[in-house]
């Protein structure tokens, strides 16, 4: 029993050994700056300056044409592009989870491919594409579709449709393997005994189809919502940092102005990322709710 118990004390130092230094990382990096960021949020910084301003950050918020002017972005991209997305996402994987067999493979890897792409590079291309001398404004000249070039990047209306066709690009092959998967995982018998009572393709997919994805339907809304709130790359590159005249802006690419590019504020810019995990929780609990009363 001693050596038993000798052993045990050994496993578990070991085990410490082997845990302290993951525990020690998550502590510097994760928690530590968390908490600190807590204090930051009531004071006022300039470069190594600082000086406390209790809730005068909020204030400053509420008063911050740009940040409820971007705020307002993250919505609408929330509210027009996810919708699209996600629909175009179950479309596609009811299409590939038919019985289609030839080149099925190849066309999940192709809807895929995007997600793999570099954010970075991806914006570029875009970039390149969508200039008012472009491939796309050359071709709908050509065929006389408009008369003039459309500005894609330069105009504030058509730089947000360029920002949802972007990021509906990327992200639809995604959400579409979630789905794949939760339509594989359905019982065919239960799509069996439908057709025995009766019933056509149409209202099997959705008495059954839907109803059975909505799990997988949370997540992609919940996952694809957090995307929003945190949306930085396409903005910022694709319109040269929240262009034109702020059009594009999103709260994270203002986040990251605020704290690195126009005043070095990090007090206001972990207000703001407060704020706006706030709001991300807000949405994820409503998302529930609503949904997860259906899934009961």
């Amino acid at each position: 029993m001693e050596q038993k118990g000798r052993y045990h004390r050994y496993l578990n130092r070991v085990g410490w050994l082997y845990v302290t230094p993951a525990t020690l990382l998550y502590i510097l990096f994760m928690l530590y700056p968390v908490i600190y960021s807590l204090f930051m949020v009531t004071q006022k910084w300039r470069g190594f300056n600082r000086q406390f301003v209790g809730f005068g950050n909020f204030i400053r918020m509420v008063q911050d044409s740009i940040f409820w002017k971007a705020l307002s972005h993250n919505f609408l991209f929330m509210v027009i592009q996810v919708p699209i997305m996600i629909l175009l996402a179950l479309i596609l994987a009811t299409i590939l989870n038919s019985e289609i067999k030839r080149f099925k493979g190849v066309f999940r890897t192709i809807y895929f491919l995007p997600c793999v792409t570099s954010l970075v590079a991806y914006s570029v291309i875009f970039r390149i594409l969508l200039q008012s001398n472009g491939i796309l404004n050359n071709l709908l000249q050509d065929i006389h579709l408009i008369n003039e070039p459309i500005g894609w990047l330069s105009n504030g209306f058509w730089a947000k449709i360029t920002i949802m066709i972007a990021l509906t690009w990327r992200w639809t092959g995604y959400n579409m393997v979630f789905f794949l998967v939760g339509l594989q995982n359905i019982d065919s018998e239960i799509y069996e005994a439908a057709e025995v009572d009766g019933a056509g393709k149409i209202k099997q997919f959705f008495s059954i189809t839907l109803p059975l994805l909505v799990p997988v339907i949370l997540f992609s809304l919940i996952t694809s919502t957090n995307g929003t709130m945190q949306l930085f790359d396409e903005p910022n590159i694709l319109t040269w940092g929240g262009g034109p005249s702020n059009e594009t802006m999103t709260v994270a690419l203002y986040i990251y102005n605020q704290a690195f590019v126009l005043n070095s504020d990090l007090g206001y810019a972990a207000t703001l990322s407060y704020v706006m995990v706030f709001i991300a929780a807000v949405l994820a609990f409503i998302q529930l709710r609503l949904l997860g009363d259906k899934e009961k």
